[in-house]
């Protein structure tokens, strides 16, 4: 099982950029699907965007597509999250989440592992 660290949140203005980090423990990454989801207060924890072990795959939530880009990078063992155009809508702490699947999933009860999460705060 991996142990993931999250970083790189913080206070942007609308229109802003972000880059989201999550960093891994363990020889075992490169095997394991990634995926970001956040959670804003009140609400439930959402799926945001995922990649497949190799990269090959990847998926984004209707509400991010075109602002956000998932990478990987499995010789730092590390998943990043690219936000662009950044609303107040996203205002939400974000979490990074493993699965020694591989594979993607929109389901939050199908990812192994979850980070503490970095919040992520939108001023309009």
């Amino acid at each position: 099982q991996v142990q993931l660290v999250e970083s790189g949140g913080g206070l942007v203005q609308a229109g802003g950029s972000l880059r989201l980090s999550c960093a891994a423990s363990g020889r075992t990454f490169s095997s394991y699907g990634m995926g970001w989801f956040r959670q804003a207060p009140g609400k439930e924890r959402e799926f945001v965007a995922g990649i497949t072990w190799n990269g090959g795959s990847t998926d984004y939530a209707n509400s991010v597509k075109g602002r956000v880009t998932i990478s990987r990078d499995n010789v730092k063992n590390t998943v990043y999250l690219q936000m662009t155009n950044l609303k107040p809508e996203d205002t939400a702490v974000y979490y990074c989440a493993a699965a020694p699947s591989g594979g993607i999933y929109r389901q939050a009860p199908l990812w192994r592992s979850w980070g503490q999460g970095t919040q992520v705060t939108v001023s309009s």
